[in-house]
Formats: C-alpha cells, structure tokens, sequence
C-alpha cells in the first residue's frame, strides 16, 4: 500500500507547493478533487481539457513532484430533483473521466446520489426506514426509475473514455451510504462499481470496518484514512443521527477526526490488514477533516500513524513452513 492524500486539504494552496510539501512528509499518492462538493482548485478538467499547454503544464507539475495520481474526485449529487443542479453536478463528473481519460487514470471517487420522492420534488429524499409504507414506496421508485438508469449509462461513458473504477464513498444522505446497497448496485450496474472506502462514515453508523472490509472484498476501489470519535455520552441521551453543526464539538454525539483519534493504531492495523487480506494494494488516501486540529498537525500526526500502521511489501513465500 502506498500512503496518499486528498489535495483539497491545501486547496488554498498552489498546486505545485501543495506536492512540494506532501512530498516533504513521505506521502506517495494524491488524490485530486475536479468539481462539486471538493472544489477543482487544483484540477479544473475544463480549462485544462480546453488548453493543450496548460494540461501538458499539469502533467509535468505533477511528474516533476514524483507523486502518483491515486484517483480524481468529484464528490457530487447528480441525481438531485433539481434538475439544473444535478446537470451541473453530472457534468462535472463527466469532465472529470474526461480528465482522467487523458491522464490514464482509471480511478474516480463520487458519491451514488439522492434523488426526491417523485418527479418535480425540490429536495433529495434520504430513506431509511421502512414502515409507514409510503417509505418503501419511495425506496422502489427511486432505484428502479433514478439510480439504476444513471448509473448504467454513467459506466457505459466513464469505460468508453478508460475509467473502469468508480469509487461510491458511503456517506449517509445518499442512496449507496452501507454494503448492502453499495452491493446491489454493483450488481445491477456491473464490476465498475465499487467503494471508495471510508471508515469514518462508518463508524458514527455502528458500522465494523473489518466487516464490512471482508464483505465487500474487490469492489473497495479506493480508501480514505479518515477516522470517527464516538462521544458515548452525548450517544447515550440522543444516539448517532446527529445534525448538530460540525463546530459544535462538545455536543455532538460524534466528530470526524485524525487518524488515530479516533480508533487507536491497533484498529486501524486491524482495517489495513484485513485490506491485504482482501487483496486491496493501493492507496490509503488521508482526508483531513478534523476541526481540533490545523491542517497541518492533523495532517502530521495522521501521516506519522500511518507510516507505523501500512504494510508495504510484499510478503514473498511463507519460510517457516
């Protein structure tokens, strides 16, 4: 496994001192936002797709980093009821496999989206319970009618153009948000679904990251090292459904944290493990959202964990047997 990094983390910074300074701290990998939710302040796949010499710029900003491309990402919604901004959000998506196309890139990270309850709704509609039946109704309507149909035509543009992993990042407020749906798109759409795995938005739902790691198996593209800090007192009186502000630390039931402040070392040895086990051998790309810490300490201390925790050779034969 090689350690990595969402560039967005200093998308207030430019490109080439952004890689300069990861570099600087051992990282190998990079992950780069295109558009949507993450921003394109270091790759805008349009102006670099309509400027032969400002991609070839690119190109060579990047090689001159000695840091390799682990995925573009264009966290979006294109299946909002709104449908100028879910538009947008596809177009952004597509401009995105267009990029990766002419960087021979095959990796990119979104998320399945969330449609309303019917066509002409203002906002997406988020199920998850059952009952009263009007619920599962809604559940129906939207695979069968919204997010099967976009994602098979999505696929078939993304591998005409190259890109055959489509990393979905489960993330509650979106359709594919545990395994089991992840699962049932794969299935319906086809082996160019898959996860970009994050155990963060895992852990706040009570989720086992090693569990659903051995679930999933080959369909985890990608992996975000990110980490969750379960308040248990906070859990205790009002459960993990939190919409508290981020900000408000000290009340939510969990925050978003550091690797390693979350879960200590042994847990996330457990996940990197159990990622070998499966076959995973690419990049543990570190999302730093962690609102205790700067940019740069949460940066810092999540590479220095990751450096003890990620095994990076290969185990050549079993000797003692």
């Amino acid at each position: 496994m090689k350690l990595g990094v969402f560039t967005c983390l200093l998308s207030n910074l430019p490109l080439a001192q952004a890689l300069d300074y990861f570099k600087s701290l051992g990282i190998e990998m990079i992950e780069l936002g295109c558009g949507a939710y993450p921003g394109n302040a270091h790759a805008n796949p349009k102006e670099l797709l309509a400027d032969p010499a400002k991609l070839a710029a690119f190109k060579q900003t990047i090689a001159n980093s000695g840091l390799e491309i682990s995925a573009l990402s264009c966290h979006a919604n294109p299946l909002h009821p709104n449908e100028d901004i879910a538009a947008a959000f596809d177009a952004d998506m597509r401009d995105t496999v267009l990029l990766a196309e002419a960087l021979g890139v095959r990796n990119i990270n979104t998320f399945s989206g969330c449609p309303g309850d019917h066509d002409g709704a203002k906002y997406p509609n988020w199920v998850t319970c059952p009952w009263p039946n009007d619920f599962g109704e809604i559940l129906d309507w939207q695979w069968n009618e919204k997010l099967i149909p976009y994602w098979k035509n999505f696929v078939a543009f993304a591998k005409s153009h190259g890109v055959d992993k489509i990393g979905l990042e489960l993330h509650p407020g979106f359709m594919v948000y545990n395994t089991e749906p992840l699962l049932r798109l794969r299935a319906a759409v086809g082996p160019e679904i898959g996860a970009n795995f994050d155990p963060s938005h895992l852990i706040w739902q009570g989720m086992d990251p090693i569990a659903c790691i051995r679930a999933m198996g080959d369909a985890i593209f990608h992996v975000h090292a990110k980490d969750t800090k379960i308040d248990k007192y906070n859990t205790a009186i009002n459960g993990v459904l939190d919409n508290k502000p981020y900000g408000d630390e000290l009340n939510r039931s969990w925050i978003f944290r550091s690797v390693g402040y979350g879960n200590d070392a042994n847990y996330w040895k457990d996940i990197v493990s159990n990622l070998r086990m499966v076959g995973y051998d690419y990049a543990m790309s570190i999302e730093h959202e962690d609102s205790l810490m700067s940019q740069n300490e949460g940066l810092r201390k999540a590479v220095a964990l990751l450096k003890d925790v990620l095994i990076t050779e290969a185990t050549g034969d079993m000797w003692w047997v």
